[in-house]
């Protein structure tokens, strides 16, 4: 696919409508450079996808989104099942998404790849008809998020003194999930939810190898209780993780978790939400049309 010469590029206003490298004006200058006539438009966190919506309205065919993994997963959602592509400008704190596609996280490198770069389908994630692009969790994490933001520290600050917090009660969740292997029930800290399988030792870590398997991989921590929690944490920052030892694995196209409680605390790609149980999680295959590297698509294949 060659790029088209009207690309529309929405920006999250809190992440790059200000000034230095990822304003509003450098993705202009970026675009112009490889050949394009650049339509971007800064909006708030709220309406992104009643831009894209609009977007896709005028035809646009290829739709370019600055922002974190939070405003990819926004996007995500009004373009699962269309055939309108993504493209992505990296602007987040992480850029878990990017990196995973191995999409340039430099400004001029994204850039060059909606001109250079070719189309592929990627797998998302839903529950309870929440789209995610790489995970959900349960458990100590959203409640982790959850005070953080209460606390009114800075990110990095407040993470650490949330996390701490968090860790220090030592609660579990006890849940059952049901998929087509079987049912098994956990007594577990948290639940992570991966699209497709993350790495969970070594360097590796926290990334995926492919976004095209057509599940979702379930975490469960094997450590429970205020010590094994330190010691998971300890672990994870220096990356001793061991997968047999320290979690209980599996993959599903689809499954429920059923729980007491009538609500959970949900996190979808880092938005915390309570939503009704059971949960229903399930795999999108393909869902999501993406541009990125040519290599990156051939890789896959």
């Amino acid at each position: 696919m060659s790029a088209p010469k009207d690309i529309v590029v929405i920006v999250n206003s809190a992440s790059g409508c200000g000034h230095g490298t990822s304003s509003v004006a450098a993705i202009k200058a970026e675009l112009r450079a490889v050949g394009q006539i650049p339509r971007v438009t800064c909006v708030d966190s709220d309406a992104i996808g009643q831009a894209i919506e609009r977007a896709i309205k005028d035809g646009a065919r290829l739709i370019v989104i600055g922002g974190g993994d939070g405003t990819l997963s926004t996007a995500a959602s009004v373009l699962v099942d269309t055939e309108v592509t993504l493209g992505v400008l990296p602007m987040g704190t992480l850029n878990h998404f990017a990196k995973d596609q191995q999409i340039p996280l430099d400004l001029a490198g994204a850039v060059r790849t909606l001109v250079t770069g070719c189309v592929k389908s990627v797998d998302v994630g839903e529950v309870n008809g929440h789209v995610f692009i790489n995970n959900s969790s349960l458990g100590i994490y959203p409640n982790i998020v959850r005070l953080r933001r209460r606390l009114g520290f800075g990110k990095w600050i407040g993470l650490a003194a949330a996390t701490w917090m968090v860790l220090r009660r030592g609660s579990t969740l006890s849940i059952k999930v049901a998929a087509e292997a079987g049912v098994r029930r956990y007594r577990t800290p948290f639940a992570f939810i991966g699209n497709n399988e993350y790495a969970m030792e070594g360097f590796e870590m926290g990334t995926r190898k492919s976004m095209q398997a057509g599940h979702l991989c379930i975490y469960t921590s094997r450590l429970t209780g205020r010590v094994g929690l330190f010691r998971l944490a300890f672990r994870s920052l220096f990356r001793y993780l061991q997968a047999n030892d320290d979690f209980d694995t599996m993959t599903a196209r689809d499954f429920v978790i059923e729980t007491r409680h009538s609500q959970l605390r949900v996190a979808v790609d880092g938005e915390i939400g309570m939503q009704d149980t059971p949960l229903h999680y399930r795999s999108r295959a393909g869902a999501l049309r993406i541009m990125v590297p040519l290599a990156t698509s051939v890789e896959e294949r």
